[in-house]
């Protein structure tokens, strides 16, 4: 395993340090999500990647305590549903200014379904929470303008686990020059050119 914040180009080629050593390759893509600038900031890039927060978490009824069907509570913007593995909450999605993409899910809806339904947590899970997004919900798909082998594929929003596949395809075609089918091309170089104008040095 590597660390992707060690990924450094030499002589022709990126390398990145592991605990098996060093990893190099003559082409490299950045698809680390919201831990994409860790990579691109030190090479000079600056995109305005943000964080989009939103929560789900798996609760366990307590007590005799049942529920039976999906509550919604709009004004408080959470979602209670039964499920599986035991009760999950869900919220609405954010776009706060300046909070850390690993602060702690929204206590008070935690609290507030709680108040509707007895649960405690049980499953050592973590809350799933964050996603990278840019200004027009649009991923930066393509090659870096200012280095060779490198890519990028990231700000996927919440939908990167359906999206994912579809840029992998995408990215894969354009990096060994296959021809793109219609449905299959990427955005104009307007979108990369415009969101990499801002640079460090």
């Amino acid at each position: 395993m590597g660390d992707a914040r060690t990924l450094e180009q030499d002589a022709g080629r990126w390398r990145v340090n592991g605990a098996g050593g060093v990893a190099a390759g003559r082409e490299v893509v950045v698809a680390l999500g919201p831990w994409s600038d860790l990579v691109f900031g030190p090479l000079g890039y600056s995109f305005p990647l943000g964080i989009k927060r939103g929560y789900h978490l798996h609760l366990a009824p307590r007590g005799n305590a049942v529920l039976n069907h999906p509550v919604l509570d709009f004004d408080l913007g959470f979602l209670l549903a039964p499920m599986n593995r035991g009760i999950r909450l869900t919220t609405g999605w954010s776009l706060p200014v300046g909070t850390p993409l690993h602060a702690g899910p929204d206590r008070a809806g935690t609290a507030a379904g709680a108040c509707l339904v007895p649960l405690e947590r049980r499953s050592t899970q973590g809350p799933g929470r964050g996603a990278a997004v840019l200004p027009d919900m649009l991923p930066v798909i393509g090659k870096a303008p200012r280095h060779a082998g490198l890519w990028f594929d990231f700000g996927h929003q919440h939908h990167g686990l359906t999206l994912g596949p579809a840029t992998g395809r995408l990215l894969a075609e354009m990096m060994t020059g296959e021809t793109l089918s219609p449905i299959r091309r990427p955005l104009p170089p307007r979108a990369l050119v415009d969101q990499t104008s801002r640079t460090k040095g």
